[in-house]
Order: C-alpha cells, then sequence, then structure tokens
C-alpha cells in the first residue's frame, strides 16, 4: 500500500497511536494519532511512550542470551537446577531454549489458547505485582500440557520463568539487568518500565472500551510487569534498537538468535530465540497485544526497512499493522 493511505486508515478505524516507517535510520513516514490522555485531551506525539506489552520478550531474551555468552547459564540449563522447590509442576526436564521458544509444555497463567476477552481481569491483586518473586503465586499451580520439546505453544508464564531464572543465576534484579544489558547497549534512552501507577507526562495511558465507557487499564496488567511485558517506548527507540541488535552491539551472537527453531504455520511465521521470523524471508518481528496495549514492528535486516505501529488501545495497532508491517 501507498504511504498515503496510512492517514486513511488511521480515520477509519480511529486509530490512537504512532506509526512510524524508516529505512536504515532514515524516517520516511512518522505520524502520531489520537490521544495519550483522554481524560486531560493530551494528544499522543512521536515522542509518547506506549507500552509494548508481550514486545518486551524480545528485550528479556537478550538478556538471558547475554548470560548465556557469558557462562552465567546455558541453553541446556534447566529451570529446575534454579528453582530448586519453587514451580514443581514444571517438569525437571525442561531448559532456557525451550523457554525461550515457546516449546516448554509448560502450564501458563495467562493461557492464550483458552478463549477470552481482552477486557477480562486475570492476575488479581495487580498492586502487588512489582518484582519478579511476586509473581511465583501466579505461576504455581498451572498443570504440564505436553512434554518439553513436542510442539510450540505460545507461553506467557514461560518468559516470566525465564526473568527469575536470570535473576537467580545473575544476582541481579530483572528490570536492571535489560537496562544493562539491552536498553543502555542499544542506546535507549527513551525505554523503560514504567509503574502503571505513576506514568510520567509522556507515556500513553492505555484504554479499553469497559461498560460503555474507555477506561484505563491499570486494574489489567501487573504494575510493574516482568519478563513476559511492562516495557514503555518510543517509535524511533524501536528502530534504535533493531539497528544496535543486528550491528551485534547487544550480543554478539545475533545469528543464533534469529536462526529459526520451529515453525508456526498457522501465524505463517518462525520462532526463533525470543523474536518472530517471517515464513519466508529473513525479516524479524517484535509483537504484543494486552489490555489496553498492541504493538508491531518488523525489521528486514537486508534493506533496513523497519516498519513499526504502537497503540494505546487493543487491538488498535491491528488495521494498520496488518497493511504496512506484514
Amino acid at each position: 500500500m501507498k504511504l498515503g493511505e496510512i492517514d486513511k486508515i488511521a480515520q477509519e478505524t480511529g486509530f490512537s497511536g504512532v506509526v512510524q516507517i524508516d529505512r536504515g535510520g532514515e524516517v520516511e513516514f512518522a505520524q502520531a494519532y489520537g490521544l495519550a490522555n483522554r481524560a486531560y485531551r493530551v494528544p499522543n506525539t512521536l515522542d509518547t511512550r506506549f507500552g509494548i506489552a508481550s514486545g518486551s520478550k524480545g528485550f528479556t531474551a537478550l538478556a538471558v542470551i547475554s548470560l548465556v555468552r557469558e557462562g552465567a547459564l546455558e541453553l541446556s540449563t534447566t529451570a529446575r537446577s534454579l528453582l530448586g522447590k519453587d514451580l514443581p509442576l514444571i517438569a525437571d526436564d525442561v531448559t532456557i531454549e525451550h523457554l525461550l521458544t515457546h516449546t516448554s509444555g509448560i502450564g501458563d497463567y495467562l493461557d492464550e489458547e483458552v478463549e477470552s476477552e481482552i477486557t477480562d481481569y486475570f492476575i488479581g491483586a495487580a498492586h502487588e505485582l512489582a518484582t519478579t518473586e511476586a509473581f511465583l503465586p501466579l505461576l504455581d499451580g498451572h498443570p504440564t500440557k505436553f512434554p518439553a520439546g513436542e510442539r510450540f505453544a505460545y507461553c506467557n508464564g514461560g518468559f516470566v520463568v525465564l526473568a527469575l531464572l536470570a535473576e537467580r543465576a545473575s544476582g541481579v534484579g530483572y528490570h536492571d539487568l535489560v537496562r544493562e544489558r539491552v536498553l543502555r547497549p542499544a542506546g535507549m534512552t527513551r525505554t523503560d518500565f514504567l509503574r502503571s501507577d505513576e506514568l510520567p507526562a509522556d507515556a500513553a495511558v492505555g484504554y479499553l472500551p469497559l461498560d460503555g465507557v474507555d477506561r484505563s487499564n491499570v486494574f489489567h496488567l501487573p504494575v510493574l510487569s516482568t519478563g513476559d511485558g511492562g516495557i514503555h517506548t518510543t517509535a524511533a527507540d524501536i528502530s534504535t534498537f533493531w539497528r544496535a541488535f543486528f550491528a551485534g552491539d547487544i550480543v554478539s551472537s545475533v545469528e543464533e538468535v534469529v536462526r529459526p527453531r520451529c515453525d508456526v504455520p498457522e501465524e505463517s511465521r518462525r520462532c526463533g530465540l525470543g523474536f518472530w521470523l517471517d515464513g519466508t524471508t529473513d525479516a524479524v518481528t517484535l509483537v504484543g497485544y494486552d489490555a489496553g496495549e498492541s504493538f508491531k514492528s518488523t525489521h528486514d535486516p537486508h534493506t533496513g526497512l523497519t516498519c513499526t505501529v504502537l497503540s494505546n488501545t487493543s487491538p488498535g495497532a491491528w488495521p494498520i499493522a496488518r497493511a504496512f508491517v506484514s
């Protein structure tokens, strides 16, 4: 599609967020739409920070892989070796690699194979979920779905477990681990983990349609997510991330990260280590969709083309993402 059609799609769908398309860091299209804060009529801008939900999984993966490169972990390290007696329903043979590739078979606290509505409440006392260890009760009690390595099944809880394993292996809290090993070397100065109950003025509030009105997502998500979400960022910082990642500035083993580990035919994609891979090309994608947040960014390492859509509604990003970020 032509770039001029983005405005038309945004208007027809009531899109709220930011769209940016750039090539090698040179912006070809960038536009903000809608409101970051509807109560105070604050508009979204190109500098607005948006929650990217599961897009954060790629950052968790890179933090874990950096520990693997240092020898603090191995892809073959079992979760049990660091969990001890915690989360006893996780099978003893589940490894770091299984968790990174969504092939662990562990039960999920937020199971996307179970039919539900985006407006449902899943997590209980959201204000208590501010550390990785605080997620242990939420992760516990979910039976194994299939033997480790048998097949692909998208697993949110697996990435919270990865955050926990990374903390225990490194002695550093997950949020600081990502800041030190991913955000800082990538030069992502506008990206961070933000508490939902104290969002800064430049962050967009996430909205959901509830009881005929737009309400914020503050009770739907952990106050400070870990492992499978929680990052707020800008379109410019995401573009910066892709260039730094493929330049080897975050981890040197880029080829291993984006090597296909399993096919996901129902999504017409493949899976690497924490990243989605196109089914037929070398394009790499981060995707996030949660209550009041939606995000998709695709980067082609050969052309340098990056297409990013961030939205403070769900699934507000999808109409534009399907047209321009496929």
